[in-house]
């Protein structure tokens, strides 16, 4: 069974890209059903470990094999890589079978499915890995995936500047990791986790020479590993990819979004926990980026325009509240937001597909508004995913958003009090720009003038079956999952203690009444507040934006991100490269290399041709020459 799930995406892989023998539908059908098979065992898989603990590591063959240094290719099945299958597999069958409808029109179909296949595949594989190295395979495959899906349509410049993007950006996160597994290799000996994880406390104080500095070689690990999940996780300074992804068709979106590329970088925090808790400054470090990540996000979301980039951000912002929860200690609540998150993002995601799908791939939300009517099951799907995106009571999002801020409350630390307070301002701005969304695209005045309102429609069932399964997870999966995530307050470490490492328990105090409520009463708040702003007085919000231009402007060009790199390192990177190609290979290795060589071989030969003159009396005159000199030679000698 643990075979299958791993495989028959991969299988799946291969059938979407052989579909000139099996036919386009016949492909796409073969292609979803080996997902939604692995999804249906990986639910199998999930509810035998929790409820019979049956977990282990599968070993399918000996991969590498070098003295002592032995490397497996395993599947390890555990709490945290079972719920990481469900997750992944999960979402995965359902933006398939969503795909079959948003992409009908599409002449390469099967290829796109193929594509979907591989990505579910190469996340699959770093989830069960049960070392770095696989992990690393994995981890690049998940790269390779992203780059082919965000640039699926090739013709599309835009689509080719956000794949390579995506895929030079991440090279620097990637980068990062490689380092930390050479760090790991170097000192450990081994690359298997478990043996890794049993050495790290022998290491806790070795301090040691890293390009002349002196460093912590554990906080110099978890640095490198974190720089790594920067990159995949879309974290501040390595986020800027992760707009342009949208690039991709809609459903690629919400795979990367929901369940595979950025969750990747969370997923390695949490499995390396037995490293990170070693290292305080690297738990830091990881709660600052995290929820400065959560903040930037949301500042850059409520002033956005496109209704994928808003859902973009709003994901880069979600990841934030995951790392810093993460960065506080609390990694189970990290995994419970990653959980719930899969759900509503995927259903927002897949909702605004079905919106643009209608709209002749419309996505400014400016041109929208007032389609309620036209499509009442993609808004109230959307409804749905934006409640359990804000933390509304009862809905998935408020258990493990709140119990986020919860524990960084409880962590007792400078730095947990701060990521409270930021985790309460972003929760206020992510309910205003969810609710911003929602009234401009479905509420107000009908904007577009390319496509009348009578000519909208709801989309196919094959499109809403996946967004009613996924609102039922955003309705209840909160609810029912609470207590095996994170118990009453307390870390359910029957159920953790085989996947994570707490070196000092969460702790068990429960927080005080105005943090439990606080939260929720401003996301309740903000649903009167921002309907008045975006339909009842919606001059207000564009007179504030005209009184307030370098903050508007600031804001809407995402805090100059990309123009600071554009500046600072692509224009600088270019001048290098055109200086080296100038003084370097023109005038060095052209004139002074093989170039060089070939003229002056060609000068020599030109010279030398004169001597084959064709006359026999000079060749005998040349050869009288030479004869006299070597007589000349042998008398002297």
């Amino acid at each position: 069974m643990e075979y299958a799930v791993i495989f028959l995406p991969l299988l799946g892989t291969i059938i979407g890209y052989l579909s000139k023998y099996f036919g386009d539908i016949a492909s796409q059908l073969l292609t979803t059903l080996t997902v939604c098979i692995a999804a249906i065992l990986s639910l199998a898989i999930f509810y035998n470990g929790l409820v019979h603990d049956n977990y282990g590591n599968y070993i399918i063959f000996e991969w590498i094999k070098s003295g002592d240094f032995q490397i497996n290719w395993s599947i390890k099945i555990d709490p945290l890589s079972s719920i990481m299958l469900v997750v992944v597999t999960l979402v995965s069958a359902l933006v398939h079978i969503y795909s079959i409808g948003y992409m009908s029109h599409d002449p390469f179909k099967p290829r796109f499915m193929s594509y979907l296949s591989l990505f579910t595949f190469a996340m699959l594989v770093l989830v069960v890995s049960d070392n770095f190295i696989q992990l690393f395979f994995g981890w690049e495959g998940v790269g390779l995936a992203s780059y082919l899906l965000i640039g699926f349509w090739y013709k599309r410049e835009s689509a080719n500047k956000a794949a390579i993007k995506a895929f030079l950006v991440n090279r620097i996160g990637d980068f990062g990791l490689a380092i930390g597994v050479f760090l790991i290799f170097l000192y450990f000996g081994t690359l298997n986790y478990e043996e890794v994880f049993q050495q790290v406390s022998n290491f806790s104080s070795k301090e040691i020479n890293f390009l002349g500095l002196e460093a912590n070689l554990i906080t110099l690990i978890s640095l490198f590993l974190f720089i790594g999940a920067m990159g995949k996780s879309a974290q501040f300074f390595l986020h800027t990819w992760l707009p342009d992804a949208m690039e991709g068709p809609t459903p690629v979106s919400a795979l990367i979004h929901a369940a595979t590329m950025v969750t990747a970088g969370v997923f390695l925090v949490v499995r390396c926990s037995p490293i990170f808790e070693y290292s305080q400054f690297a738990l830091n470090i990881v709660t600052i980026i995290g929820m400065t990540t959560a903040f930037f996000a949301a500042t850059v979301a409520i002033v956005q325009n496109d209704i994928k980039k808003i859902i973009a951000y709003s994901t880069c912002s979600q990841l934030g509240y995951m790392f810093f929860a993460a960065g506080v200690g609390a990694y189970n609540v990290a995994m419970f937001h990653l959980f719930t998150h899969a759900f509503f993002k995927a259903l927002l995601f897949l909702g605004s597909g079905s919106v643009i799908h209608s709209l002749n791939d419309e996505q400014d939300i400016r041109n929208m508004g007032d389609i309620w009517k036209k499509m009442p099951f993609t808004w109230l799907a959307m409804i749905v995913g934006t409640l359990a995106l804000t933390g509304f009571p009862l809905l998935s999002g408020f258990y493990s958003k709140d119990a986020i801020i919860e524990y960084a409350y409880l962590s007792q630390s400078n730095i947990g009090y701060i990521a409270t307070a930021v985790g309460i301002i972003t929760a206020l701005l992510t309910a205003i720009y969810s609710w911003r969304l929602i009234f401009k695209t479905f509420h107000g005045n009908y904007n577009n003038r390319n496509i009348k309102i009578e000519e909208t429609h709801e989309s196919p069932l094959v499109m809403l079956i996946p967004l009613f399964l996924l609102a039922i997870g955003s309705i209840f999966a909160g609810f029912i999952f609470k207590e095996l995530f994170i118990g009453d307050h307390g870390v359910t470490s029957d159920y953790w203690a085989q996947s994570i490492f707490f070196l000092e328990p969460l702790s068990s105090e429960r927080p005080p009444n105005w943090i439990v409520y606080f939260t929720p009463l401003l996301v309740i708040i903000s649903i009167p507040f921002s309907y008045y702003l975006f339909v009842m007085n919606k001059k207000f919000v564009d007179e504030v934006a005209k009184a307030n231009q370098p903050l508007y402007k600031f804001l809407l060009n995402k805090w100059y991100f990309d123009e600071m790199y554009e500046k600072v390192i692509i224009n600088s990177s270019k001048k290098v490269g055109i200086f080296l190609w100038k003084f370097l290979d023109l005038r060095i290795i052209d004139n002074f290399g093989p170039d060089g060589v070939s003229r002056i071989i060609k000068k020599f030969s030109i010279k030398a041709n004169k001597f084959q003159s064709g006359f026999i009396y000079q060749y005998a005159f040349i050869m009288l020459l030479g004869f006299s000199a070597l007589l000349t030679f042998l008398i002297v000698k």
